[in-house]
């Protein structure tokens, strides 16, 4: 349309209308003359709106599921936060629980030989360089040690004291070489001296060479003089080999310890003896021997038909 004075009068015309239409609309209310138009515009124009809305409908859907996406990324990582951290708590729960297996058998050897024990922790281990075995415990002078006490854990001799701060302990192990232990056998009480090897068994000599010694056999600590170092009946080792005696006054055996010095944890110092000489009590159960399976293989002689279904071998 050009623009000319009359196509001016026009809009104005228009625009007047407009506004006196829409006055109308806000008067009439529910009754309102121009509703009629308002449904049939709506008839007209709806498909296309609802075709609008369908087209945009995905965009806003794409821009709520990026928002959603973040949200489940941040949930995704708190539960994976969330999962670390419980399984840390498992380790750590398993990681308690082998030590309180470990503080049981303690107690339990503890109540067998009558020992008082004070329960440490190893915190430390010293240089292996020329074979020293010797580890550090969170125990000390405060906690009633004393040098040349006793130290075991749940399965057997661990070593000795040999120095003592004011709430930390050096303990030599009994897998060093300058480490030396009087034992009894079980059963004979055969007496020897058992000395460390390192990480090999430790090599005991009996004092006397003509011991019926056998493979298999168990030794305790003997005891010393007023039961320092060590106290009698804690469990050592078991005999693994013995050498012949060749006539010699001694006669050598090789004990595989009870006590794996590679993995101490949780030990306990004696700090009181006990009353009397629990000998073999502290032991520990001996394993049931396995029963050998025997085979029976019966033989059908030849020329004869067989029996019960076995089968017969042609010659």
């Amino acid at each position: 349309m050009r623009d000319t004075r009359e196509s001016r009068l026009l809009l104005v015309l228009l625009i007047a209308i407009a506004f006196a239409l829409i006055t109308v609309d806000i008067r009439g209310g529910e009754d309102s003359p121009v509703d009629g138009a308002r449904q049939a515009a709506a008839t007209v124009f709806g498909p296309i709106e609802d075709g609008v809305s369908a087209a945009v409908d995905p965009v806003g859907n794409a821009v709520s599921a990026i928002r959603d996406s973040g949200e489940r990324h941040d949930r995704i990582a708190e539960l994976e936060k969330e999962n670390a951290a419980l399984k840390a708590k498992l380790g750590s729960d398993d990681r308690n629980r082998s030590r309180l297996k470990q503080l049981d058998k303690m107690l339990k050897i503890a109540g067998e030989g009558q020992y008082g024990i004070k329960g440490a922790e190893v915190i430390a281990i010293g240089a292996a360089q020329g074979f020293s075995w010797t580890i550090t415990i969170d125990a000390g002078a405060n906690d009633g040690l004393k040098r040349d006490m006793t130290v075991l854990n749940g399965d057997g001799l661990v070593g000795r004291v040999t120095t003592v701060g004011p709430n930390t302990a050096t303990v030599l192990l009994a897998s060093d070489p300058d480490f030396t232990v009087g034992t009894r056998m079980e059963g004979n009480d055969e007496l020897g001296f058992a000395s460390g090897q390192g990480d090999g068994p430790l090599r005991v000599e009996l004092l006397n060479g003509k011991a019926q010694i056998k493979k298999g056999d168990r030794l305790v600590t003997f005891g010393s003089q007023a039961d320092k170092p060590f106290v009698p009946g804690v469990p050592v080792g078991v005999v693994s080999r013995v050498d012949p005696s060749g006539g010699d006054l001694t006669r050598t055996l090789y004990v595989t310890p009870y006590v794996s010095f590679t993995k101490l944890d949780i030990v306990g110092v004696v700090v009181e003896a006990p009353k009397k000489d629990p000998r073999d009590t502290v032991l520990p159960a001996k394993p049931k021997p396995t029963p050998t399976p025997t085979v029976t293989v019966t033989v059908t002689p030849s020329g004869q038909p067989p029996v019960d279904g076995q089968y017969q071998e042609e010659q």
